[in-house]
């Protein structure tokens, strides 16, 4: 494999017959593949002009305001460019029509990541921005991110990190914790039940399995009445119960406030007032406020993040040679933002 240069190159790609998967693999993003051909068609014809390596700047801005992510990747992409890389740190917070990101250099160098660049940050920066609106629902309360199943596996731990660096507590995705260096968080899914047919010895076994610093969490929807289920476990666990997981199906009314409020009462009742509450399923804002105002501790949010549309980003080169330029519409030259550091 090798960079795209040039429409010849193009025409020489050749794929593995055994491919196994459609997405796109590290090289292969790093080396263009992923590009739209009308920028290879540009340089072919800039080329052919003599002014495919005039200096420009180039700016990336987004059409509304959200949370910064992906720039790591983004900057990985063009690292051994010769280009001078500004951008804003991840986590940050922007604007619409806001600078997020300024490159300049000889535009052969970067021209044909465009389309990789706007893509690597819309997606981030959408998943960010969904997360950031969680944490904010949350009023202070954890939330792991459980978005994977709702996306390509392929880009389930670029969004699981994003929701991170958007505020998640933790991701339940194994090779996006590991990106962060952080471990994976989860609990134990249905089908574990299912299988045993109980609730109860899975419970026990999952107590005596994991390691004394884990915390244990137990769904309790599976077979009984949530809050009978819950004390039964909470009896069973004692003091090793960290919490129960309520994750009602919408065929049977999803998770209420009102269920909250019930299960927190019975467990109260009987003592086990140091038992939390962690809810998911189908969480959105609204709802986050509501089960933490009657009761639920921690949540776990997959879809409205996993789901969140991508802000649109858009390039713009200000400047050819250090002359201000612009397309009709848009002010000619840089549009300055102090929140910009030097990555390169």
């Amino acid at each position: 494999m090798a960079e795209i240069r040039s429409l010849a190159d193009v025409k020489k790609i050749k794929l593995d017959a055994n491919r196994q998967l459609y997405s796109a693999n590290e090289q292969e993003i790093l080396d263009g593949y992923t590009t739209d051909i009308y920028f290879v068609r540009t340089i072919d014809i800039l080329d052919s002009m003599g002014i495919a390596d005039k200096i420009v700047t180039a700016e990336i801005f987004a059409r509304k305001p959200g949370v910064f992510a992906g720039i790591q990747e983004a900057f990985n992409v063009l690292k051994n460019k010769d280009l001078e890389i500004w951008a804003l740190q991840e986590g940050e917070s922007f604007n619409a029509k806001e600078t997020v990101m300024r490159i300049i250099g000889p535009y052969r160098e970067f021209a044909i990541y465009e389309t990789i660049l706007l893509g690597i940050l819309a997606s981030s920066c959408g998943w960010a921005t969904a997360a950031r609106e969680c944490k904010e629902a949350c009023q202070g309360k954890p939330f792991i991110v459980f978005g994977s199943r709702h996306v390509h596996p392929s880009v389930a731990p670029v969004m699981e990190r994003a929701a991170v660096i958007g505020g998640a507590s933790g991701a339940s995705n194994v090779l996006a914790a590991k990106l962060l260096g952080i471990e994976a968080s989860g609990t134990l899914p249905h089908a574990s039940f299912l299988i045993a047919g109980d609730t109860l010895p899975v419970a026990i076994a999952y107590d005596k399995t994991m390691p004394v610093e884990h915390k244990r969490t137990v769904l309790i929807d599976t077979f009984k009445d949530e809050p009978e289920e819950a004390i039964r476990v909470a009896r069973a666990l004692g003091k090793n119960l960290y919490a129960i997981r309520l994750d009602t199906p919408s065929e049977r009314g999803g998770v209420t406030p009102e269920l909250v409020r019930e299960v927190r009462a019975r467990l109260d009742l009987e003592g086990f007032n140091y038992v939390k509450i962690f809810v998911s399923g189908g969480l959105y804002p609204e709802k986050i406020r509501a089960l933490s105002e009657a009761g639920a501790d921690a949540f776990g949010i997959g879809s409205y993040i996993s789901g969140a549309s991508a802000i649109d980003m858009t390039m713009d080169i200000k400047e050819v040679e250090g002359k201000p330029v612009a397309k009709r519409g848009r002010i000619p030259g840089r549009v300055e933002n102090e929140k910009l550091i030097r990555f390169k």
